[in-house]
This record gives C-alpha cells, sequence and structure tokens, in this order.
C-alpha cells in the first residue's frame, strides 16, 4: 500500500487499517490478504505495479535502490531495539 500524496496520509491509513508498524518498508506498507479487502472498502484503489511505481515517483515517495538497502539495514541494526520503523524511515 502507498499513498500518492504523504507519508503522513499512508501512516494515517495504515492506523485505521491496525497494520503494525513493522510492515512499514520505507516507501509502502506490505498488507496481508485480508486487510488489503478491507482497505479497498475503505477506498484505496487497485493498481498494477508498475502503476503503483509511477504514483510513487510522480509523488516523490519513491525511494532509491540505495536509500531502500539503508532502510533495511537500518531495521536490521535497530531489531529489537522496541523503535518502529516509522522511527527508523521517513
Amino acid at each position: 500500500m502507498v499513498s500518492n500524496h504523504s507519508f503522513e496520509e499512508l501512516h494515517l491509513f495504515a492506523v485505521t487499517l491496525e497494520i503494525p508498524p513493522r510492515a512499514f518498508h520505507g516507501d509502502h506498507y506490505d498488507l496481508p490478504a485480508h486487510i488489503r479487502t478491507i482497505a479497498i472498502d475503505l477506498g484505496a484503489q487497485v493498481v498494477s505495479s508498475r502503476e503503483l511505481v509511477s504514483h510513487l515517483i510522480s509523488s516523490g515517495l519513491r525511494m532509491s535502490a540505495a536509500q531502500r538497502r539503508n532502510y533495511k539495514h537500518a531495521g536490521d541494526v535497530a531489531h529489537g531495539s522496541g523503535m518502529s520503523a516509522i522511527d527508523l524511515g521517513q
């Protein structure tokens, strides 16, 4: 799940869906199937992977490959530290 507006919008929608912060991966959330259905019912739009990346790029929210590596590394380093992915990321 991504936002084409802001991370604030994305995180607020995640809270509404009760998605844990660990599901955030720097520029998107991974959604289990049962939450995906609820998200769609609440207005999320289903798009192709190509459209998803296009929305992220056009909104300026897309992470580069280097940023994704750094984000993942920060998560690995902080694993068990009590820091949420949101605190580590955007």
